[in-house]
């Protein structure tokens, strides 16, 4: 029977819950351990497709054509994982399967509520994202839970995945909280009490996390794991430090692997160990980051630059051809209607300039100016998208 692992955050947003997950991943996958991989979104559309890029980033599209969270970009990169449509719901996704349901009289006119059918549809969404390409079973099904706990949106996500493991042996499930030690440079502390109240919502919601990973700027001491592990209520070695990387989010997995997280989970499952986990070709990539001698300066000129999110793979992309070109790629981010408002001067020095894709017409004077520039001064140009075709009107 396929083992579970639910992945949740608590404090605040943004603390990289789809790396951690997909680190998870990948520290299974050198175990020898066949991994799924899944986001639960709590917002009310139906999928990213039309939410601006300023707010929600770009979107992944999967091999089956669905349009889905930035965060199964991460699950791609880091592992194996085989990603469909089933790979990514949301509360909207969800709502309407279910009011079809309820249209098509499914219910038999019964009273329709969130507990016990939304619940369920949830519960039954988490199945359909067990999935290998060659119908292979699941060791592991990883699920990402997107939003914070104690957000009134993520309410019903969490009620299911505390039914979904009340449903199963002892052993089956795991529960990871991702929170937040903040630091307060004012004092010098790094504050414990914001993680005592997230896994305590946790816990009224009938939640035990089983790891704790701990994200901080600063060492945590002894002191302060012990403190950690007695009031969550999780044994001391499942406290996890997760430090700020220093030079690539690539080092995450190697971090995590290193303070035991692999064996943790392996322990808590019941699973095989297949040994100990071999990163040294990852180990090596990193190694080549780190001490890459040359350097390339891409200018990336887009509408949605302001937010780093929105072009989250096409940066990735440039970082690997640096690693296969031994080489650091230093990224110019300028926007394009900074080309009319400041001129053709933000692209001074630049090796290579890239265009991505957009939509509607603000902004596409300042690309078409842009490429113009790269072709008249003999500089390494590619488009994308609109980008392209921006390139044929030029």
């Amino acid at each position: 029977m396929t083992k579970h692992i639910f992945v949740t955050g608590g404090v605040v947003s943004s603390l990289g819950k789809g790396l951690t997950a997909a680190s998870i991943g990948m520290l299974l996958e050198s175990r020898g351990l066949r991994v799924s991989m899944q986001k639960l979104d709590p917002y009310i559309n139906v999928d990213p497709g039309t939410m601006s890029p300023f707010q929600h980033g770009e979107v992944y599209v999967t091999d089956d054509g669905a349009e889905t969270d930035l965060d199964l970009g991460h699950y791609e990169r880091f592992t194996h994982a085989y990603l469909t449509k089933d790979s990514n719901f949301t509360t909207g996704k969800i709502y309407q399967a279910v009011i079809k349901k309820e249209r098509r009289g499914d219910y038999l006119g019964r009273t329709v509520q969130v507990i016990p059918h939304i619940t369920d549809a949830i519960k039954g969404a988490i199945e359909a994202g067990v999935v290998s390409p060659d119908e292979r079973a699941v060791d592991v099904a990883i699920t990402e839970i997107g939003g914070t706990v104690g957000d009134i949106e993520s309410l019903p996500f969490l009620e299911a995945i505390r039914q979904f493991a009340l449903d199963r042996p002892r052993g089956d499930v795991m529960f990871v909280h991702i929170t937040l030690l903040p630091y307060l440079r004012a004092s010098g502390e790094v504050k414990t009490k914001p993680t005592q109240q997230s896994v305590g919502k946790l816990r009224e919601i009938g939640i035990q996390p089983d790891v704790l990973i701990c994200r901080t700027e600063q060492p945590m001491t002894e002191g302060m794991t012990r403190k950690i592990s007695l009031f969550c209520n999780v044994r001391k070695e499942a406290v996890i430090e997760e430090r700020d990387v220093e030079s690539t989010i690539y080092q995450v997995p190697v971090m995590l692997r290193d303070a035991h997280l692999d064996e943790i989970i392996l322990e808590h499952l019941g699973l095989p160990s297949g040994g100990r986990t071999d990163l040294s070709s990852w180990e090596a990539m990193i190694e080549e980051v780190c001490t890459a001698k040359r350097e390339a300066e891409i200018a990336i000129v887009g509408k949605y630059i302001e937010l780093h999110d929105a072009y989250k793979s096409i940066y990735e992309s440039l970082a690997h051809a640096g690693i296969a070109n031994h080489a650091k790629v230093r990224l110019r981010k300028v926007s394009a209607e900074s080309i009319i408002d400041d001129g053709i001067g933000v692209l001074d020095g630049v090796d290579g300039l890239l265009v991505p894709g957009g939509f509607g017409e603000r902004g596409l004077e300042g690309k078409i100016r842009a490429i113009q520039w790269a072709r008249e001064n003999g500089v390494p140009f590619f488009g994308i998208c609109l980008g392209l075709q921006t390139a044929v009107i030029e």
